[in-house]
């Protein structure tokens, strides 16, 4: 039967080869049939990108009453980029947006690689605990954000649970001052997105090698030379993805800012995306607020091109 099976297939193969078909035919038939769509998805990730530099080399605004396609009569050349590298309450709003970033995803790093870890092995009551740990992930922006401004109000739990905690009366009005605004921030940023941390770095943990922990432990390896030598490494990957998503998302953030103290009082929580919310809708400087997005949109690009260079040398140790 397998004679005659391989007998029946080959005059099959002798007509491919005798039709003349090439693999270049395929390509490029390939090609044809997803072209429209290429260029679809080239024109909506090309145009708006070609539209924001053309904006932000003029001085047009909603109310100079001329559409956009007619910006070239404000033409400014660079005037926006050296009014921005100038501008000190963009570079206050930048700074304060990486030091969110810097003291936020540390933070919801550890605790997610540090509740991942206890999530690893199986207790009881463990499906349960892991749906409530993921609750603070599903909760809208907003919401969240009007949660804690409750919370951090003069006479809101926050402070009757640090009265209850020191024995004295604190009445802290956590959301008018400067220096504990901006904590209060980093709180909500913390309890609501180190979830995501947990999930990622969860997901990595899991795809760890069981035998080679085995093995390490068989040789008389401690819990911390396997987490050192086997977990970290084989993690790389997943860590560095987890900590490029959580930077670029800190970068955008607003909703839950903006609901707890509008950027107030005064500039103190005011973030690179609250500053151009702010100049977008109540200044109108478009032009302006273009090459703004257009710098956060290099400086973004920069990082992740960082990450991807660091998560592909991450994948050849791993394999090496």
């Amino acid at each position: 039967m397998s004679v005659l099976a391989t007998e029946e297939k080959l005059p099959v193969a002798v007509d491919v080869e005798k039709s003349g078909a090439r693999p270049e035919d395929g390509r490029r038939l390939g090609l044809l049939l997803t072209l429209p769509a290429q260029i679809l998805v080239l024109f909506i990730a090309l145009f708006p990108l070609l539209m924001q530099l053309y904006i932000s080399m003029t001085d047009w605004s909603p109310l100079d009453g001329t559409g956009w396609w007619r910006a070239w009569q404000a033409w400014n050349y660079f005037a926006n980029y050296t009014d921005l590298a100038v501008d000190s309450r963009f570079w206050s709003a930048l700074g304060r947006t990486a030091l969110i970033t810097v003291v936020c995803v540390p933070a919801e790093f550890l605790l997610g690689l540090g509740l991942a870890i206890l999530f690893i092995d199986d207790f009881p009551g463990k499906r349960l605990f892991y749906s409530i740990m993921l609750i603070p992930m599903m909760v809208v922006p907003a919401v969240a954000g009007y949660m804690f401004f409750m919370l951090f109000q003069s006479g809101g739990p926050v402070n009757d649970l640090l009265s209850a905690l020191t024995a004295t009366p604190i009445t802290l009005a956590w959301l008018s001052s400067p220096g504990t605004a901006l904590i209060a921030v980093m709180v909500a940023d913390i309890w609501q997105w180190t979830p995501l941390m947990f999930l990622i770095l969860l997901a990595g943990l899991v795809g760890v090698p069981e035998d080679q922990m085995k093995a390490a432990t068989l040789l008389g390896a401690s819990w911390t030379q396997r987490f050192r030598t086997i977990v970290i490494p084989k993690m790389k990957t997943i860590i560095i993805i987890a900590l490029a998503i959580r930077v670029i998302e800190n970068f955008k953030i607003f909703d839950t800012l903006y609901i707890m103290t509008g950027g107030g009082p005064g500039v103190a929580t005011e973030t690179i995306s609250v500053y151009i919310y702010k100049i977008t809708q109540q200044d109108l400087i478009w032009g302006y607020v273009a090459a703004i997005a257009l710098v956060i949109l290099i400086v973004l690009s920069v990082l992740v091109s960082l990450a991807i260079s660091r998560m592909n040398a991450a994948k050849k140790e791993a394999v090496a």
